[in-house]
């Protein structure tokens, strides 16, 4: 089945909106609140091979993730709760709730209690992320394990009527590689997972987004190689600004996060001005946050040098593009919950 365009009035009540009591609109109404949205403006002037003919304005809801690994079951409705009170209806599943969700069975029960108590709903996802999570794990020993780890998060965010998942492809760690692996081994693992995990994403009515990041298995050019391969409406790129300010040009120094990593391998980092170009037709989420073209900082809006003049209206007139997630994280760079919904707001007008 597929869905109908975010820019049309269709209203989908999901499984776990049932459960919880919220309605979720595509026009933008949760439970009679109206959530902000991006959309319209003027057309970004775009590379000529991509159609200029987009239709009708999009509407996409702003999106906010929160690291709740610093809450508990008192605490964590209360920052909901302050989301909600800011005008941000529209959270994160992120990845420590989902490993929450797989660990404690009564986890679900509370979650969509929280949802309702508060009036905020779930619009994208996070699946958890490490070496023996990532879609890049060559051991058979382990890949088993992740596989069904991967599904069951997928199932979790269907679950609460989520229908985008960001996974990692992995990074082709030092760990790894010092058991004798290569890059190349890593990329065909990447390869066989999708192809593992695809028909569950068919079956959910899911789309799998693979993230760019900045190590040898995952820019840009490597995670197009996987969308041409696959050619399926179930798998799109989740477009990180941060990680792609990291990759877009040398800094000059000699420690940075992307310098540390290919260093490992002895190559030179293939430093890319055109990451967001090459990736926009395929782009279904995408992450938001500043940092100093240095290190991966997830930091508030302005505190950084990303270029948010050339990426946002990009991202607007991004064909396959379903919400613009706030991906600062809150309590490690200290940005509060008003501020960061205003300058994303702001950031978004």
């Amino acid at each position: 089945m597929r869905r109908a365009g975010h820019g049309q009035a269709m209203h989908v009540l999901c499984l776990a909106c049932l459960a919880c009591g919220v309605g979720r609109f595509a026009n933008g109404l949760i439970a009679g609140i109206v959530m902000p949205y991006a959309g319209g403006g003027q057309a970004a002037e775009l590379p000529g091979w991509i159609a200029p003919d987009l239709g009708d304005a999009k509407m996409q809801p702003l999106t906010y993730l929160f690291d709740f690994e610093y809450t508990n079951d008192k605490s964590r409705p209360y920052v909901m709760q302050e989301f909600a009170h800011n005008g941000a209806h529209s959270l994160v599943l992120t990845d420590t709730l989902i490993k929450q969700l797989e660990a404690e069975s009564s986890m679900a029960g509370k979650l969509r209690q929280d949802l309702k108590d508060t009036g905020t709903v779930f619009v994208d996802s996070h699946a958890p992320f490490g070496i023996w999570e990532d879609l890049d794990l060559p051991m058979e020993e382990g890949r088993r394990t992740m596989i069904e780890r991967k599904r069951l998060a997928m199932c979790i965010a269907s679950d609460f009527g989520v229908d985008t998942i960001t996974i990692h492809v992995g990074n082709a760690p030092r760990e790894i590689i010092e058991m004798g692996y290569s890059v190349e081994q890593c990329d065909e693992a990447i390869a066989r997972s999708l192809d593992e995990l695809l028909p569950l994403a068919e079956k959910l009515d899911m789309v799998i987004c693979i993230e760019n990041i900045w190590c040898p298995t995952n820019t840009a050019d490597k995670l197009l190689t996987l969308i041409r391969r696959f050619d399926s409406e179930h798998l799109g790129i989740c477009y990180d600004a941060g990680h792609a300010n990291l990759m877009k040009c040398s800094r000059g120094v000699v420690e940075s996060s992307p310098e540390n990593f290919f260093r490992n391998f002895g190559i030179p980092v293939p430093y890319d001005d055109r990451i967001l170009e090459k990736l926009l037709p395929h782009v279904v989420n995408c992450h938001l946050h500043d940092n100093n073209g240095i290190f991966d900082q997830h930091r508030i809006f302005g505190k950084g040098n990303v270029d948010w003049a050339h990426d946002i209206p990009l991202l607007k007139q991004a064909p396959r593009l379903r919400s613009f997630q706030s991906e600062v994280i809150p309590v490690q760079s200290g940005a509060g919950i008003k501020e960061l919904v205003d300058k994303f707001t702001a950031l978004m007008a």
